[in-house]
């Protein structure tokens, strides 16, 4: 094999290109060299530069649109993520969104509801034009309703309890009594009246009075329908209280009979039974319904126009003489 001689130095020869005597025949192909149209094999081939890439193509300003090329890429990747995951979390979440808003709604409904039926409730729209007066026996309801008249065009809720009071304090019969709206525009009155047990003679002459003492009540003579009353103390005695539980426990049918109760302590209570002047020993209070009811049977066995005693001290064994 022959051995390649140096390069001649030749000012057409480009740095760093390929050995021009380099061949075929030294087993390398010539790379970006032609051969002149007359030069021989042994002569050494002229070398033509391969073409550079423009620089001023490819400067500083390509590099900054791959580079934002890519950034944009990113951004752009990232955000479909993103809106893939709401994607998935909207469809996983859609049974507990749709309860959530028909509980938002139920509770927007309900305070609307309320606040309108409390601005309702509070206006004119509902304000009383008519009072009526109910369980009135020995009262007249058209009085009372007098008495009551000047609710007539308060809102049902700001009827003033302490006003209606006022006005039925002045009637000694009103024992109780309870308040009822009817919307829209009713307001009943509910009464419970006292009990009168009997009459207690006095200077100024005879006094009904309920089991509590509270005076009814005053006329010149004794009332019809209604015992005298012969306790020890007055009305703020055990004796009279005692006496007025013995009378309230009385059905009707027998106290209609008593014209008369006495009683000098609150365990000797003693009756006294129409024209005949029958006598039922009652004793204390205690046990007032069972000792009515003995009374009651021994009464339908034995009439009082045939008998001068009963006796009910004990429940358990009622005594006729």
């Amino acid at each position: 094999m022959r051995r390649p001689s140096p390069l001649p130095p030749s000012s057409g020869t480009p740095s760093g290109g390929s050995d021009p005597r380099r061949g075929a025949d030294d087993g390398f192909p010539v790379t970006g060299a032609s051969r002149s149209p007359g030069a021989s094999e042994g002569e050494p081939a002229e070398v033509v530069p391969l073409p550079l890439p423009d620089r001023g193509a490819v400067g500083e300003d390509s590099e900054p649109d791959a580079a934002d090329t890519g950034l944009r890429d990113v951004w752009r990747a990232s955000r479909a993520r993103r809106r893939a995951l709401r994607a998935e979390v909207r469809r996983f979440t859609v049974r507990q969104r749709r309860r959530r808003r028909v509980w938002i709604g139920a509770g927007i409904a309900f305070v609307v509801m309320v606040l309108g039926t409390v601005g309702a409730a509070y206006s004119p729209l509902f304000a009383v034009e008519r009072v009526e007066v109910v369980g009135t026996s020995q009262l007249d309801a058209a009085t009372v309703v007098d008495a009551l008249s000047g609710q007539v065009g308060t809102p049902l809720a700001l009827v003033d309890g302490s006003a209606v009071k006022a006005a039925l304090v002045r009637f000694p019969l009103v024992e109780s009594y309870t308040l009822e709206a009817r919307p829209p525009h009713d307001l009943v009155v509910r009464i419970v009246e006292r009990t009168p047990v009997g009459v207690v003679q006095t200077p100024a002459g005879y006094t009904l009075v309920d089991a509590a003492g509270v005076v009814l009540s005053t006329t010149p003579d004794a009332p019809a329908g209604h015992p005298v009353l012969e306790v020890s103390g007055g009305t703020d005695s055990e004796p009279f209280r005692a006496a007025g539980r013995v009378v309230r426990a009385l059905p009707d049918g027998i106290r209609s009979q008593v014209t008369a109760v006495s009683a000098s302590t609150p365990d000797d209570v003693t009756l006294t039974l129409g024209s005949t002047g029958t006598r039922v020993v009652w004793g204390s209070a205690e046990r007032s319904v069972e000792k009515a009811r003995v009374l009651d049977l021994l009464m339908q066995k034995s009439p009082p126009d045939r008998t001068r005693e009963y006796d009910v001290t004990s429940p358990e064994a009622g005594v006729v003489r």
